[in-house]
């Protein structure tokens, strides 16, 4: 992976992702499969270096893909994806939703 917007495909808004963000300050973000934590924690820090973001904590997960209706007799699958939840410190907020 090259680049940060590699690394960090995009934010994930739900109901329970914005419930979270607002009681933890955690936000959560759909990371590049092969993403570590590392990575994922130097990215967000350097994405949003002018919000001074600085991580915390950041927690993986991947989220495995669901059973789809079926197409001509046949079950289909939706790709699963990796999941990463990010805590900030106190004084940092980030502007996503």
């Amino acid at each position: 992976m090259k680049t940060n917007y590699e690394v960090i495909l995009k934010p994930v808004i739900t109901e329970k992702s914005y419930g979270v963000s607002e009681e933890s300050n955690s936000y959560t973000f759909r990371v590049h499969p092969r993403a570590n934590k590392v990575q994922i924690k130097q990215a967000i820090e350097e994405i949003f270096k002018n919000k001074r973001a600085r991580v915390m904590n950041v927690a993986t997960m991947n989220v495995k893909g669901r059973r789809r209706g079926r197409v001509k007799g046949r079950r289909g699958m939706s790709s699963g994806w990796k999941k990463a939840i990010v805590t900030l410190d106190r004084e940092c907020k980030l502007d996503i939703y």
